[in-house]
């Protein structure tokens, strides 16, 4: 009979493994406590001392008194550290003073208000006090709406609603404007990128319709470690902050280990399946009866690794007891999954980052990372979520065959020694900037000389009445239109509307399991892509991209789809240049053209190509800026043997770049050209995949030089022998390919 293992048996067992790289073993910390201030009202002490709250955290403490100051906050500190208390008091204790002062919680999913709202209701029937809060999303039923406009105390939303649906119709919530006190921003470092620059303008509207009502709300944001996070709240919010770091929560026992797969074919350095080893690893903690959660880097990585793992272990637990969590599942869905892992239905989760959020999911107790998240950061939010309530916790981080996450597993102290990255916004990228004034018009008239944030907007305001959109009268300006313009925005993707996804399995019943943005739709929901869905897979039977539907139907095959695009990119401007003896450094704006060609059907097993099949669908144009790397016609090397290099070499920076920049590896593109249209030269360009970009391509042109080194330390240090897929590709038929690979990055050095 199968004796099972207790957590701290499979760990020693671990400990034996030779594929284990390195062992990381965090201390248990006490915690650090301040008692509860004495302004603090009566029942909500009381209410906190039945739930076992006597004394505040230090960072707590801080924050509450900081508030109490009416200086705007920050407050950084691990997951599961008790940051919902650094706003949830302050609020509470002011509404409790004054029941007409009011507070708006911002959350960037509605699965993480949810969360946030059973917790502040049980905590404010503990308190015996009428203080009203609601959440306001898209499942909110009319019949509600109404009354949380009229009588919420506490507003629970996320940017998007505050975008679509209250701004533009704040005339409806006057008595939620008139008297607002507080406005929270939680998981902070979740603003960034394309998200960040759209909501930082959300807030300036915001801020516009508080004045014009009377009321200057104090800010309290929240976030987890991040390099930057005072200066992000800044740019978010625009206004002065005040940081709260002095993290006093207690924590547990947690062994962080990195396992790097075995080799299984040392002239060409490939290593065992990452996803394979994981799928071994998962089975293991889950017939032990050891809650886990696995995350994976892509929907289609999730649902790979969900369909394994139920097979392995669904005799023993039954496939129920695993279950899958991304982007795209509908809300009922997810709820049910997020109780599951609460009560302990649910043993095993697999997840894309969506629960790398605080979204309470209970205790457990091992974290398996199917390669390394991308940044420092999303790695610390992801191993955060073991060991929650003290107890020990193991975060085991497979490494895949790719350049970083074998850079990442062969330099440790690059990882635990350094700080995590910065997030980066741009809010006044054109673009974006447009589409909020636009907003902002049609909520209120702009007069002469008014500002949006901190930008004189002039000029912007006469262009958009030359284009018929805004109507100058005297000294203001009006929105012309009938249809208000928050409804064509979307702030989460650079493209406007997403792809909805229809099964049609059962002829009587058509009904809509999730929805995708377009640009991703393009290489996943193409006619004839296995599309994977909560472990099913579903082949898509016709993508209408005029009507933007995809219509799929339950299949069971042994593959899966990957698709190919093709990019042409041309140079529109070039805004800055720094020109070296064998090299020359750019940034500037360029034009890209992406057309999806053809798909790939690899096999579950094994991941071999077993067929291919042409896509048609329209080319997506995009106006960027980028960095791009020209080299000088002196190299001697023959055409096809370049351009083999320029890929193997993009294939390091497109994985070098992440991680120095903060930002997902799909959020810069790094495309090699034999011959640049503009100049003729060979050239690696490294662009923005959002119209106008966000600052990313900027950054990596400030720090081109630290780019180049980590390509070449990435490259020196992998054991194989002439260029594998953990480097430059194996593809390149020189010999000496790693040699020349480093002759040329060395060469843009100089």
């Amino acid at each position: 009979m199968f004796k099972k293992k207790s957590l701290k048996e499979l760990i020693e067992e671990l400990r034996a493994n030779e594929n284990v790289i390195h062992w990381n073993e965090i201390e248990p910390r006490e915690a650090k406590t301040m008692p509860m201030p004495d302004k603090v009202d009566q029942k909500i002490s009381d209410a906190f001392k039945k739930r076992g709250i006597e004394q505040l955290y230090t960072h707590q403490y801080d924050a509450f008194q900081a508030v109490n100051r009416h200086e705007n906050i920050v407050a950084v500190t691990p997951t599961a550290s008790g940051k919902t208390l650094c706003y949830n008091l302050p609020v509470l204790q002011s509404i409790v003073e004054d029941p007409s002062n009011r507070a708006l919680y911002l959350f960037p999913t509605k699965a993480l208000a949810q969360d946030q709202k059973s917790e502040l209701n049980e905590m404010i029937d503990e308190m015996d006090l009428d203080i009203k809060s609601y959440t306001y999303d898209g499942d909110t039923a009319p019949n509600i709406r109404q009354v949380v406009r009229k009588a919420g105390h506490i507003v629970i939303t996320n940017p998007d609603m505050l975008h679509s649906a209250i701004l533009p119709h704040h005339t409806k919530w006057v008595s939620l404007f008139e008297n607002l006190k507080f406005i929270v921003i939680d998981e902070l470092h979740t603003y960034r990128g394309i998200f960040g620059s759209h909501v930082a303008n959300v807030i300036r509207r915001l801020k516009r319709i508080c004045q014009f009502y009377g009321s200057n709300p104090v800010f309290i944001c929240t976030s987890a470690t991040i390099a930057n996070p005072k200066e992000l709240a800044e740019e978010l919010t625009g206004t002065k902050m005040t940081l709260i770091n002095n993290n006093g929560a207690p924590s547990g026992r947690k062994h962080f280990v990195f396992y790097n797969p075995p080799i299984v074919n040392k002239s060409l350095n490939i290593r065992k399946s990452a996803t394979k080893e994981v799928n071994e690893f998962a089975k293991k903690f889950l017939k032990n009866n050891i809650q886990t959660i696995v995350f994976a880097r892509s929907r289609v990585r999730v649902e790979i690794i969900l369909s394994h793992i139920q097979e392995l272990v669904k005799k023993e637990l039954g496939s129920k007891s695993i279950r899958g969590y991304r982007g795209g599942y509908l809300p009922k869905q997810r709820r049910e999954i997020e109780r599951g892992l609460r009560n302990g239905d649910i043993l095993g989760v697999v997840s894309t980052n969506a629960l790398e959020l605080g979204v309470d999911i209970g205790q457990l107790q091992v974290c398996v990372m199917t390669g390394y998240p991308g940044s420092v950061s999303s790695t610390w939010q992801q191993a955060g979520r073991a060991g929650r309530r003290h107890g020990e916790a193991l975060i085991l981080m497979v490494a895949s065959s790719t350049p970083i996450d074998q850079y990442i597993v062969g330099h440790p102290e690059y990882f635990f020694d350094r700080n995590p990255e910065s997030a980066r916004i741009n809010p006044n990228n054109l673009i974006i900037l447009v589409d909020h004034i636009k907003c902002a018009a049609y909520e209120l008239p702009f007069k002469n000389g008014d500002t949006f944030g901190d930008l004189e907007i002039e000029e912007i305001l006469e262009f958009l009445t030359e284009e018929r959109v805004l109507h100058q009268s005297g000294e203001k300006w009006y929105w012309m239109s009938d249809g208000f313009p928050a409804h064509n925005i979307s702030l989460r993707s650079a493209s406007q509307e997403n792809v909805i996804i229809i099964d049609q399995t059962e002829t009587a019943n058509h009904k809509v399991i999730g929805e995708m943005d377009r640009f991703s739709a393009m290489t996943l929901l193409h006619d004839e892509a296995i599309y994977l869905h909560e472990g099913v897979q579903f082949q898509v039977e016709l993508l209408d991209w005029e009507e933007k539907k995809a219509f799929v139907r339950q299949v069971d095959v042994e593959y899966f789809t990957d698709a190919n695009l093709a990019v042409d990119l041309k140079v529109l401007e070039i805004d800055k240049e720094v020109n070296r003896v064998t090299s020359a450094i750019h940034y500037g704006d360029v034009t890209v053209n992406a057309m999806p060609t053809i798909f790939k059907k690899i096999k579950m097993s094994t991941f071999e190509n077993i067929g291919s099949g042409p896509i048609h669908l329209p080319e997506e144009e995009l106006h960027t800026s980028a960095t791009w790397l020209d080299l000088n016609d002196q190299l001697k090397i023959e055409t096809k043997t370049l351009e083999q290099l320029l890929v193997g070499i993009s294939n390091v920076l497109k994985h070098v770049v992440p991680v120095l920049v903060m930002c997902d590896s799909n959020d810069v593109h790094v495309v090699p050209q034999i011959k640049a249209t503009h100049s003729g030269l060979p050239t690696i360009y490294l662009y923005d995949r959002y119209p106008g970009g966000i600052g990313l391509a900027d950054e990596i042109y400030k720090r081109v030089d630290e780019v180049i080194a980590s390509a070449i330390i990435l490259i020196k240090k992998c054991p194989c022998e002439d260029g594998c897929p953990s480097c430059i590709g194996n593809e390149i038929e020189a010999r000496h390919a790693k040699d020349m690979s480093l002759s040329i990055l060395n060469q843009l050095s100089n």
